[in-house]
């Protein structure tokens, strides 16, 4: 069990100043994300990776896929924001496309 909470916590340490640089750089992070929260969600997502398959992933490597993965999360609660006008602009929008 010590192990597990040992993995855990460097997650935590790896994946902690990735998230902090990522909400510096993007104001919309700052605005939609709560940053413990993906902090967490992340560290429970990159524990599904085995402790060789995390060290594998270069910080580059880690930083664009949670950069994508913050980006998902930041943006997929904005559609309820929207009034019914501003989601019928916006469907009408996406069928010219």
């Amino acid at each position: 069990m010590q192990e597990v909470s040992s993995y855990r916590q460097g997650l935590i340490n790896r994946i902690s100043p990735i998230v902090e640089k990522l909400f510096k750089a993007n104001s919309l992070y700052l605005v939609k994300l709560k940053r413990r929260d993906m902090i967490e969600i992340l560290v429970d997502l990159f524990a599904k990776f085995s402790p060789e398959e995390m060290q594998a992933i270069k910080d580059e490597d880690l930083t664009d896929r949670i950069d994508k993965i913050l980006v998902v999360e930041a943006v997929s609660g904005t559609l309820n924001d929207l009034t019914p006008e501003q989601i019928k602009m916006y469907d009408e929008a996406v069928k010219r496309k």
